[in-house]
């Protein structure tokens, strides 16, 4: 019985293993010491390296803004947030535009020492977070002031202009003639940091957070009206008429939300469907380490798993995601990495995955709803597809995914590849109440 056990357990070795990563079926032949796996995001192709994962870049989307009358000479400032309502209507929001400069011819530059060359081949050679207005971004630096910090050592109108903070796009790239409703307010915003839609919202308004004025506003679907302002205009608070820098927001299925708030608060904020304050909570953390429940540094993204209804906050000063339920009540967290990783913010898909976007790494990360860590993709450059200061990110009905992108600024889109392994396609959007 031994003899024939032992002689079992010698066949099932010699037996090709199978792996699953993610949803895709890996085989791995044992040919003596050598294993020969493959995962691939397109399993059939010859070829190739993944360079953008399970995608391909759709060049040249969105067009130039330098190609609208009287906008020769501009482009995209710091991409903030994007969101796709459907494949044919895309919102992008940008801290206003930065001059179209060409490239320039690298040379030698001796006054900083010997041997330095810039710009160097192949790295991108302008920041736009740090080329566009308002100055005092970071976490723990004051709002108030944004503009005249920026100010001191850059133009109005030479090195930047506050124009077109909110666009529309159309699936080509064009941009929608609505877009001159959303003008009106560039005045009166500072620092526009996230925008989207409740997918629980048969209306479909649009929410805009502009952090540096410490509120959230609620327009008509078109832009023309404001419906709704949470929080003090240009005054910091924590309490259920203030805001400290709120980032971003997402809904329950019964239409409340919760707010991250924010770069200098450290709490979650919760409102009904009408924007009635219910409760917040959270507490001051240290940075980088702290392991505390419900102690955050930089509440810098937050979403919610309609499933279950539990609240997942980005607490990115100390590389972790915090879970809690829809009361606060803490439940689990987990840490994205040491740095160079910087998490940014994410989103939960319909098929209950968490996608996060690691501006440190310059990868999109996929998670399941425990932190396991499933797959990820990207890579860093100011060419088409290449990805440095991902802010935002969302998935139209398609399956196209796009990035607002804070140093290369603007946004770019993503297609599908043909007979790519879903398992490696960030999932489609959640939507409820429209398609």
């Amino acid at each position: 019985m031994r003899r024939r056990l032992s002689m079992l357990l010698m066949s099932l070795a010699g037996l090709a293993i199978v792996y699953v990563v993610g949803n895709q079926w890996v085989f791995a032949q044992q040919r003596g010491s050598n294993a020969v796996t493959r995962v691939a995001a397109v399993p059939s192709e010859k070829g190739g390296q993944d360079i953008f994962g399970a995608y391909e870049v759709v060049a040249g989307w969105p067009k130039k803004l330098s190609t609208i009358p009287g906008h020769q000479g501009w482009t995209f400032g710091a991409g903030q947030s994007v969101f796709a309502e459907s494949p044919d209507r895309i919102y992008v929001v940008q801290r206003g535009e930065l001059p179209e400069i060409q490239r320039p011819q690298a040379r030698k530059l001796s006054d900083l020492g010997p041997s330095i060359a810039f710009p160097i081949g192949r790295l991108p050679w302008r920041d736009a977070t740090t080329a566009s207005p308002p100055g005092n971004g970071g976490s723990g630096q004051p709002a108030e002031g944004g503009m005249e910090a920026w100010a001191r050592t850059n133009k109005m109108g030479v090195d930047a202009r506050w124009e077109h903070c909110v666009l529309v796009f159309d699936g080509q790239g064009n941009l929608l003639p609505e877009t001159a409703n959303w003008m009106q307010w560039d005045a009166s915003l500072q620092r526009p940091h996230f925008i989207a839609i409740s997918p629980y919202d048969p209306d479909k308004s649009v929410w805009l957070i502009d952090d540096h004025k410490h509120v959230i506003y609620k327009f008509s679907h078109d832009g023309k009206t404001k419906l709704l302002t949470i929080g003090t205009y240009g005054v910091p608070g924590a309490d259920d008429t203030h805001f400290n820098r709120p980032t971003y927001m997402d809904w329950l299925p019964d239409g409340s939300f919760v707010v991250a708030d924010g770069y200098n608060g450290t709490r979650v904020a919760k409102f009904d469907k009408n924007g009635k304050f219910l409760m917040a909570w959270g507490e001051k953390g240290s940075n980088q380490n702290d392991t505390r429940p419900g102690y955050f540094n930089n509440v810098h993204g937050i979403a919610v798993d309609p499933k279950t209804r539990r609240v997942f906050v980005n607490d990115r000063g100390n590389h972790r995601a915090q879970v809690f339920d829809e009361n606060g009540k803490f439940l689990d967290s987990w840490r994205f990495g040491d740095p160079p990783s910087d998490v940014h913010m994410f989103n939960i898909t319909s098929d209950g995955f968490l996608w996060a976007a690691d501006r440190g790494t310059n990868r999109i990360l996929k998670y399941d709803l425990n932190g396991n860590f499933m797959y990820s993709w990207g890579t860093w450059g100011d060419f088409p597809g290449g990805m440095w200061g991902v802010h935002g990110m969302s998935v139209d009905q398609d399956g196209n995914f796009y990035v607002a992108e804070v140093d290369n600024g603007g946004a770019q889109k993503y297609r599908p590849r043909a007979g790519a392994n879903p398992a490696f396609l960030v999932g489609k959007p959640i939507r409820s109440a429209w398609k």
